[in-house]
């Protein structure tokens, strides 16, 4: 039986995954640079929508089985993050003002009509795997948050400057989400590192957010074969 990583060396096994997180991919990389034309932001925009949308249903499925308190009390924070609460309209509505900054309408956004099927099938496998696993195998699966917050500063650093056209007020989600990712992350790295101890668990855990990185991943796939290669799901059939 191979030797437990050391905290220390777990966290730095599981940072390391960022190689593969999906800023690096090509679709995220052209956006990022000012390459894509106002139809593939708009497409990114509607697809990713469904995914925002899916967040808090399966923080719902961490909290249904956890039977913790204290854990839930934090986590359902999360929920409300999304969701909103009080004066706080959420990341869900402050995703679709930058669907209108685009020049998306607040009602063919939440229709869904723009929704690939590669997108929608990675969304829901996520889901499904939340609500199988156990909370702590869910939360682990969220921990490609310790990614986000670098994503969310080059969106707000390049896209006003690539993208003159996006009414800036649009731009919220990426603020909001700056400190929101930062707590989260803390959380969930907590919950990992202190459930996961043994080699097996621990690579069990990797194994976890490898699957997480693969649905993000997944879903640009799709999107690059539709709004890039113009080559949407179904369009050869007769």
């Amino acid at each position: 039986m191979e030797k437990p990583f050391t905290k220390e060396e777990f966290e730095v096994k599981l940072r390391d995954k960022g190689r593969l997180y999906h800023i690096h991919h090509p679709f995220q990389v052209a956006m990022n640079s000012g390459q894509s034309s106002r139809e593939q932001i708009r497409g990114w925009v509607a697809n990713r929508f469904y995914y925002q949308t899916t967040i808090p249903v399966k923080d719902a499925a961490i909290l249904a089985n956890c039977r913790d308190r204290i854990i839930r009390k934090e986590w359902i924070q999360r929920i409300l993050d999304h969701d909103g609460f009080g004066s706080d309209s959420g990341g869900i509505e402050a995703w679709l003002r930058l669907a209108e900054a685009v020049g998306l309408s607040r009602e063919e956004v939440l229709s869904e009509e723009h929704v690939l099927p590669g997108v929608r099938f990675a969304c829901d496998a996520y889901i499904n795997f939340c609500r199988g696993a156990s909370w702590q195998e869910a939360a682990c699966s969220s921990l490609t948050e310790l990614f986000a917050p670098d994503i969310h500063k080059r969106r707000l650093k390049n896209w006003p400057e690539h993208y003159p056209w996006i009414d800036t007020e649009g731009y919220n989600y990426f603020r909001k989400r700056l400190s929101e990712a930062r707590r989260d992350v803390q959380h969930g790295l907590d919950i990992t590192l202190d459930h996961f101890k043994s080699r097996e668990q621990q690579e069990h855990a990797l194994e976890i957010l490898q699957f997480k990185l693969n649905v993000l991943w997944t879903m640009l796939d799709a999107m690059q074969m539709a709004y890039e290669l113009e080559k949407p799901p179904f369009h050869s059939c007769p």
